[in-house]
C-alpha cells in the first residue's frame, strides 16, 4: 500500500542509509552507491560528497537523481524520491557534524570526525529538489 505524503516524509527523515543513482552515461547503468543524507519533511534532501569526486561531477553532469531508502522491519517499506539537483555548494564541517551526528553512536562521533577531516579532503553539499515520490508499505511479509 502506498504512504501518504505524511508518512513518507517521516520515513525519509529516519536515519536510514540511502541508495543514490544518478546517469553515469556512456553506456552504462547508474552510478548507485550508499549514502548518509539529511532531510527535514516539507524540505529537500542534501547529503555531502567529495568535491571533484565521481559522485560530483556524475551529479554536476546530469543534473537530476535518485534517492531510495528501505526497512525490513517490523514491515517492508520503502520510500524512492527523485528531482533535479537544486545547487552544489562548498561542503562545510557544520554538516559533516550533523549528518555524522545523524547516523554514528555519540561515542563515534569524535572518532569519525578526527579521521574525515585528515583524510577526507574538501567536500560539496548536494541540495534535490524532490519531484517524483514512490512508496510502499508491504506490511509484516
Amino acid at each position: 500500500m502506498a504512504l501518504s505524503r505524511e508518512e513518507r516524509e517521516q520515513f525519509l527523515a529516519e536515519p536510514h542509509i540511502a541508495a543514490l543513482s544518478v546517469n553515469a552515461g556512456g553506456g552504462r547503468g547508474p552510478l548507485t552507491v550508499p549514502i548518509w543524507y539529511q532531510y527535514t519533511p516539507g524540505g529537500q534532501p542534501w547529503f555531502i560528497t567529495g568535491a571533484g569526486s565521481r559522485k560530483h561531477r556524475l551529479i554536476e553532469t546530469a543534473g537530476y537523481l535518485s534517492l531510495m531508502v528501505e526497512r525490513i522491519e517490523p514491515t517492508v517499506r520503502y520510500v524512492a524520491v527523485d528531482g533535479a539537483v537544486d545547487r552544489i555548494e562548498d561542503g562545510t564541517d557544520d554538516q559533516l557534524v550533523e549528518v555524522t551526528k545523524r547516523y554514528l553512536p555519540p561515542e563515534a562521533v569524535e572518532p569519525y570526525l578526527e579521521m574525515a577531516r585528515r583524510e577526507h579532503g574538501p567536500s560539496v553539499a548536494v541540495y534535490m529538489k524532490p519531484q517524483h515520490w514512490l512508496s510502499a508499505d508491504l506490511g509484516g511479509f
